[in-house]
């Protein structure tokens, strides 16, 4: 089935999200759609999903214009969609997912679900998931449950199949796994649209590329072009996407965590009896799928978590039981990994969002004062050194780009005195221009002697900022490894997996860690 999009226009009050974008897919092609996130993929796929109803534009199937008021018009027209969250009830087996929203019935009005578990071994047999019928979706690994998605969607002979941003929460080898089966979906015929911002999957599975930029197609290029084409494509203008750092001039030790384990509300272990330590002049990257830990690891650190048992020091100083406050007046800087709920305040000014969290002293406050003068200054001199592109320091951090909001986020921890900087998902939403100033800003504050730990779930992140690599997995740390660790050999362990013939990862005592 050939997919035609012409013209679509979708507009949210003043905020133009798709401006008359046009593309074709044919049947038997993966044609990638890429773009930096909030360029408007996404909302192209809603609308094409009958999500969203665009005010411009048509969708035609077959050279037949098409009008969905919903998704279930656009799955019975042959339209499948595998979401970045996915839509399975996690209590359910695997029929019963597929069947949801599609019942039929047998004799009597019974739910007809052997007859749904018939269709799961047959679309599994034909693609070879190897996906039991009966399995309950919760018990199943990440990189399945993502199959049973598609099964979903290809049992309702869906002849056009969306997979928006499909690799954020796969491991490197599911993500090869997921390769493989758009191949195998393609080879059948179905058309095929990939949603995704990263290059390295784009140039390998892709056969045509369209760009997006700011909702608008900005040009088409071949799975032939080079990262650094596809990325000026992407932002407008030459990017450096090597990240350039020196070797480490590696300390003493600043961190250490022992012991740490962390209780969520429900009474759940998240965080299992987690040690390790962080030099002076190094960077500890922290990876792994998100969910297994990590963001509480880092709330713990920060004394965001209530329920905590074991040891965090800080140049021998203990921040376990440490209010957030007395944590960052101990020299912490940190960048949260959801920087519009935990890093800004929308409303405040740019020049605000600067002094969060010096607000009760010097230099900005004098005696319950706030003086103006000097917090102008600052945020001018911020404003230039990191290249903050607003209108002027008075400008609402709300009306920011995500790569500006976050350059903020990174002028205000690293414009004090550190001791440690922790920064969750430094990069996530923003365009490729700005992951390269952050990236520099983070190498440049390891070099200055500064530790610092980066948690990404993004490998390439990993690997091009870490001077050691921790590798976290269901709330324990499988093992911290050297930065030239091979992708496959991580990818293993972000599964939980630690293969003989590498040996058990290390510590930097040379003791092993597996926890």
């Amino acid at each position: 089935m050939k997919l035609e999009l012409q013209g679509i226009t979708k507009r949210f009050g003043a905020l133009t999200a798709n401006d008359h974008i046009s593309l074709t897919v044919e049947p038997g092609e993966i044609h990638a759609l890429l773009g930096e996130n909030g360029a408007g993929k996404s909302t192209l796929m809603n609308v094409l999903y009958g999500l969203y109803q665009a005010e411009e534009g048509e969708i035609l199937l077959d050279d037949v214009v098409q009008h969905f008021q919903g998704p279930g018009d656009a799955m019975n027209a042959g339209i499948g969609m595998v979401h970045q969250h996915f839509m399975l009830v996690p209590v359910f087996t695997v029929a019963e997912n597929v069947m949801l929203g599609n019942e039929e019935t047998s004799f009597g009005g019974r739910l007809d679900l052997a007859g749904a578990r018939a269709k799961v071994r047959d679309i599994s047999q034909r693609f070879g998931f190897d996906i039991d019928p009966d399995a309950i979706v919760e018990e199943l690994p990440v990189g399945v449950q993502q199959r049973v998605e598609i099964v979903k969607a290809l049992s309702r002979d869906a002849k056009v199949l969306v997979f928006d941003e499909p690799t954020a929460v796969l491991t490197p080898q599911e993500t090869d796994e997921l390769m493989a089966i758009m191949r195998q979906l393609r080879d059948a015929g179905t058309a095929i649209v990939f949603i995704t911002h990263k290059l390295r999957e784009v140039r390998e599975v892709a056969t045509r590329i369209t760009v997006i930029r700011l909702g608008k197609v900005v040009g088409e290029a071949s799975p032939t072009a080079s990262n650094a084409e596809l990325a000026s494509l992407m932002v407008g203008r030459s990017v450096e996407l090597t990240v350039q750092k020196e070797p480490a001039k590696v300390g003493d030790t600043a961190l250490v965590v022992d012991g740490l384990r962390v209780i969520d509300p429900i009474g759940q272990v998240v965080v299992d009896d987690v040690s390790f330590e962080v030099r002076r002049g190094e960077i500890l990257a922290i990876a792994g799928v998100q969910g297994n830990g990590q963001t509480e690891l880092t709330e713990a650190i920060l004394g965001l978590q209530d329920r905590v048992e074991g040891s965090i020091t800080l140049d021998g100083r203990q921040l376990r039981g440490l209010s957030v406050r007395r944590v960052l007046d101990s020299g912490v800087g940190f960048v949260p990994e959801d920087r519009t709920e935990d890093g800004l305040v929308g409303e405040f000014t740019v020049a605000e969002n600067l002094m969060l969290d010096r607000s009760q002293s010097g230099p900005f406050v004098k005696r319950g004062w706030l003086r103006l003068t000097e917090l102008a200054q600052f945020a001018t001199d911020k404003i230039k050194e990191f290249d903050i592109r607003s209108q002027g320091i008075t400008t609402a951090v709300g009306r920011l780009s995500g790569g500006n909001q976050q350059k903020v986020v990174l002028a205000r921890e690293l414009s004090r005195d550190l001791r440690l900087f922790v920064a969750a998902q430094p990069t996530r939403g923003i365009d490729v221009g700005s992951i390269e100033f952050v990236h520099k800003r983070i190498v440049e504050t390891r070099d200055a002697g500064v530790p610092v730990i980066v948690v990404s779930t993004e490998l390439d992140e990993v690997t091009a900022l870490a001077d050691r690599i921790a590798v976290m997995y269901r709330g324990s740390i499988i093992g911290i490894v050297p930065a030239d660790t091979p992708r496959d050999v991580l990818g293993l362990m972000m599964a939980g997996e630690l293969p003989a013939e590498q040996g058990a990862p290390t510590t930097p005592q040379g003791t092993e860690q597996v926890a």
